[in-house]
């Protein structure tokens, strides 16, 4: 079979498309004809490498992908051959305090399929049996194979870590994105005013198709200088920041006394200023997020499997040209998902 891989971290020469072994499932797991699979900025991240995470080389991308069960372990009893199902990225331990708590993305063995240990794309993969999720005959390859990361990591935002209400105003940054366009439909979904900053007047209208209620170009206007306007001078209730870097005092000046900063990411940077003296002063709480539970991804799932949510799909590109793909992202070409399809599927 053929796989994504590279053999050293670098840029898009690294990344190839060959030849590899054909998986065999172990006791626990199971072994997928993979239809479509999804990058995320992880992807780019891992490609390039990242402090304190020592890959063994090659290593093969890819933390979403969806496709038919075709073997399965000795041990495996919720899934068979024929089975749709779509994977979820995030590999708990099951044993310790945080597992045993009903936390496993706080797990303290957390890994994540793709950046941990070998990834999905490629035309079969094996991961755990834990890590599939059933996937309806009616929902399409590339709707299943791009949806499981970001709308579980929005919703565990969102829903979980910000307690999200009705009456809350929400800002999303980068609504461009994967999180971003995710956060926007969920924030929508449950009632809030929405808000969400882009790059370009078509990123801005694609955010507003997805829920969005105001939105703001940042490479135009400060947006913690018009969220004050649009609000007049409150502020909101909860902002979504997966970016960092300079924009993190914006942020924080965005939100209302109270208020809420979740994140998941610091695409920007990783060590922003804060002011502390806003922080304290208004009261603020800045929550971390990191991938879901099972119960969540089910929970988010079955909201885009009967269509109240929907990933955006950019692009279709063959899995042979995931360079390709991978330099769109790092360009921050277009809205929503690049999904990649092995060749033999297109």
């Amino acid at each position: 079979m053929k796989a994504v891989k590279f053999h050293g971290h670098g840029g898009h020469d690294v990344i190839a498309y060959d030849e590899v072994a054909d998986p065999d499932p172990g006791p626990d797991e199971v072994t997928i004809d993979v239809k479509a699979a999804a990058l995320n900025h992880l992807d780019v991240w891992t490609r390039r490498g990242m402090p304190g995470v020592d890959l063994e080389m090659p290593h093969t991308p890819g933390s979403d992908a969806a496709g038919v069960v075709v073997d399965v372990g000795e041990n495996v009893d919720r899934f068979e051959r024929n089975d749709r199902v779509a994977v979820s990225a995030g590999v708990a331990c099951g044993h310790c305090e945080f597992c045993r708590d009903g936390e496993p993305s706080m797990c303290v063995r957390y890994q994540i399929i793709g950046e941990h240990r070998p990834g999905v794309h490629a035309e079969y993969a094996t991961v755990p049996a834990d890590n599939l999720v059933p996937v309806p005959e009616d929902v399409a390859w590339e709707v299943a194979g791009s949806s499981a990361l970001v709308f579980q990591t929005a919703w565990r935002m969102l829903v979980s870590r910000a307690d999200l209400s009705p009456t809350d105003s929400v800002l999303v940054l980068g609504a461009s994105g994967g999180v971003g366009h995710a956060a926007v439909q969920i924030a929508d979904h449950v009632g809030g005013e929405v808000y969400a900053t882009a790059s370009s007047e078509e990123k801005l209208g694609y955010a507003a198709d997805c829920g969005a209620d105001h939105v703001i170009d940042y490479t135009e206007k400060n947006y913690a200088d018009e969220i004050r306007e649009l609000t007049g001078k409150r502020g909101v209730d909860v902002v979504v920041d997966h970016v960092a870097g300079e924009s993190w005092s914006d942020s924080l000046a965005s939100l209302a006394k109270g208020g809420k900063l979740v994140t998941c990411g610091a695409t920007a940077g990783g060590q922003p200023h804060t002011n502390v003296n806003r922080i304290f002063w208004n009261q603020l709480s800045v929550l971390g997020s990191t991938m879901a539970t099972p119960g969540e991804v089910d929970d988010v799932l079955s909201l885009v499997w009967d269509g109240t949510f929907e990933p955006r799909i950019r692009q279709v590109v063959p899995m042979s040209e995931a360079a390709r793909g991978h330099a769109m992202l790092e360009d921050r070409e277009g809205f929503g998902k690049v999904v990649l399809k092995p060749d033999s599927e297109l």
